[in-house]
This record gives C-alpha cells, structure tokens and sequence, in this order.
C-alpha cells in the first residue's frame, strides 16, 4: 500500500469515527482499528491528534467544495445555481448518518484549545462565503445577499443537526426565494 493510500485509509477512518462520535471520545487505538494500520502508520502520517483532525477537515473541505460544485454544475440560472446550494443540503441532511457539519462540530470541542483548527474552520467558512458571493454576482445580485444566504445555509445546517428535521433545507431555500427575488433585477420583459 502507497503512502497515499495509508493517508486516505487513515483520514477516511477518522472521517467516519470523529463525525459519529465525536473528535473527544475517539482515541487513535479506534482510529488505528478502523483504518486497519499500525500506530506507526497514523504518527508517520499525523504527528499529533490535532494534525489527524485537520487532516479530517481539509478531506471535509474538499467533500463540500466538489458536492456544491456538483449541485450547481449545469444549472443554466444563475439565481437556480443560488437555490440549488439548498438543494444540495436538503440531499445530506437526509443521509441517515447526518450529524450536522462537521467543521462546526469541531470548531465546538476543539475551537476555544486549538487555534489552528479554529483556524481551519474560519477559512472553510470564509471559503463558502466566497462561492456563494461569487454566485451572487453571477446572479446580478445586490452584493448584500451573499451573506444572507450564507447565513442561511449555515443555520439549516444546525438546525437539521439538532432537531434532527431534514425539512430546515426546504425552510431556509423558500426564505432564500424570498430573498434572491428582492436582491436581483426583474427578467427584462419582452
């Protein structure tokens, strides 16, 4: 097995046991079982817990920036390609494994002790900021809207974590009509 494949067993396996338990409450003998590869491997690989756990978020990173380019791919409207942010969270909340995002999970045990995975969870989310600003612009929107949305998105995605009702995407999409249609020019008459 390639040094890359021993990274990806390793991130995979904290992926998955960090997001259903909680970074705290998985120790690295877990993480080494569910992975299949030695202690030795994991330290070569991640010096620390904290390296593992921002190994976890950029592999995180990487899954949300290609599934919202993947919802928004071949959307010719550019106000669609706005909703269809929502559409895409409406499709992982109702995943039966969904336990909300996991750079707000972490940025909830880890945030306050470990600047650099704050950090890391202030640059994913300044990361998301952007796309959607971007799509705004796209869109001939009032600059003002992309954090709206945002903000939005942001809050479907813990209030589906919480309440554990998939229905906050549909919510925060019909508020983010609302808004889009208030924030962009009228389709010119003919």
């Amino acid at each position: 097995m390639t040094a890359p494949d021993v990274r990806e067993r390793i991130v995979g396996a904290a992926d998955r046991l960090f997001y259903a338990r909680g970074i705290g409450q998985v120790g690295m003998d877990a993480v080494r079982d569910e992975a299949g590869v030695s202690l030795k491997a994991i330290y070569r690989e991640f010096p620390s817990k904290e390296d593992l756990v921002l190994g976890v978020l950029e592999h995180r990173h990487e899954m949300w920036t290609s599934g919202l380019a993947a919802a928004t791919a071949g959307v010719p409207d550019a106000r669609d390609r706005l909703l269809a942010i929502y559409d895409h969270l409406a499709g992982w909340f109702g995943e039966s494994d969904f336990r909300g995002c996991g750079f707000i999970n972490a940025f909830g045990e880890l945030g306050a002790a470990s600047p650099r995975v704050a950090d890391a969870v202030r640059e994913h989310k300044r990361s998301f900021q952007a796309y959607v600003d971007r799509l705004v612009v796209e869109a001939g929107a009032d600059r003002g809207l992309g954090p709206q949305l945002a903000i939005l998105a942001e809050g479907a995605q813990t209030t589906a974590a919480i309440s554990g009702d998939a229905g906050a995407a549909s919510a925060a999409r019909a508020a983010a009509e609302v808004l889009i249609e208030r924030a962009t020019p009228s389709a010119p008459v003919s």
